[in-house]
């Protein structure tokens, strides 16, 4: 994978963006925004009035919408949501870019988000094409040591096939599996929420859409922070 990009999530305005002033303000916004969320009203819509009536710029407002949500989709994903414990014995089906990428951006330094739902969120993008970054590898063997600490029978990845370099990344974490002795499967497909969701499996993701629509899920990232097997650079938000 060629590497332009040495680390993930790190943005030059995000000390400006997420100083100790705007997430005071960022909390308002969170708070207003699902309110109107909670009442029923567009997200698109409701991003535009917040984001102008706070004067928030383009990556504010992609933070502001990563960490609102309606209160029933609070309380929904709070009551799918599963402890440690019943991963023990069990498969899991991971949202792949979804986890790698977080668990990259928190190893970079870049900004992670507490959002209203608990979960924990990136602002990162990859645009159509993942590259491996220098956290790479210390991600994939934090994320495969968790598993298995875990004791999960059997890890199923999910990647994005339309995504510049999945196979790549495929090839990569199956030849750290084989290494470290960890039973995993990858598997490339167009639309990795869906399949995630529809193994029936434990679904391993922060991705609202993911977690409404699997029937359980496990927060492994807020799992780590919690081990402290990794630090963060956390915005509370929610």
């Amino acid at each position: 994978m060629p590497n332009n990009q040495r680390h993930r999530g790190q943005h030059s305005d995000d000390v400006k963006n997420f100083n100790d002033k705007w997430i005071i303000t960022l909390k308002k916004a969170v708070s207003d925004l699902s309110f109107l969320l909670s009442n029923g009203y567009s997200d698109k819509s409701s991003l535009k009035l917040v984001g102008d009536r706070y004067r928030l710029n383009a990556r504010q407002r992609q933070a502001l919408l990563r960490a609102s949500c309606s209160d029933e989709s609070r309380f929904l994903r709070s009551r799918r949501q599963v402890e440690a414990e019943v991963l023990k014995g069990e498969q899991i089906a991971i949202d792949g870019y979804n986890l790698l990428i977080i668990t990259e951006v928190a190893l970079s330094n870049g900004i992670i988000l507490a959002c209203r739902d608990e979960c924990y969120r990136d602002i990162a993008s990859i645009h159509g094409t993942y590259k491996r970054v220098a956290e790479t590898m210390t991600a994939i063997q934090l994320i495969g040591n968790t598993i298995q600490q875990l004791g999960v029978t059997q890890a199923n990845w999910y990647l994005d096939s339309p995504v510049s370099n999945s196979g790549r990344l495929k090839v990569l974490l199956l030849e750290e599996a084989e290494k470290n002795g960890w039973n995993w499967e990858v598997t490339l497909v167009h639309n990795p929420d869906k399949a995630v969701a529809e193994t029936r499996q434990i679904a391993i993701s922060s991705d609202g859409w993911v977690i409404d629509h699997s029937p359980s899920w496990f927060n492994m990232f807020g799992y780590m922070l919690e081990h402290k097997t990794l630090e963060a650079n956390l915005k509370v938000l929610g």
